[in-house]
């Protein structure tokens, strides 16, 4: 199932699929390491939309809400 990594749960894993965003976006997540076939981890995110944090291999990212949901994952089940 592919879903934005702002609708992941807490503590669930997938892969990244696609950035569906401008140029300077996906530059600017690839320089963080969130780049297609990469493993990321929703470690936690704030109420109301605010920012999400995810684990990239042994880093942590936070990424506002907008930009999350711009990160299009494959999940299981």
């Amino acid at each position: 199932m592919i879903i934005s990594a702002a609708e992941m749960r807490e503590g669930q894993t997938g892969l990244v699929i696609n950035l569906s965003g401008g140029h300077g976006m996906v530059r600017r997540m690839q320089a963080m390491g969130v780049r297609p076939g990469v493993p990321v981890v929703k470690l936690t995110s704030q109420p109301f939309r605010g920012p999400v944090s995810l684990q990239v291999g042994a880093t942590q990212v936070a990424v506002g809400f907008g930009i999350a949901r711009r990160i299009m994952v494959e999940v299981a089940g």
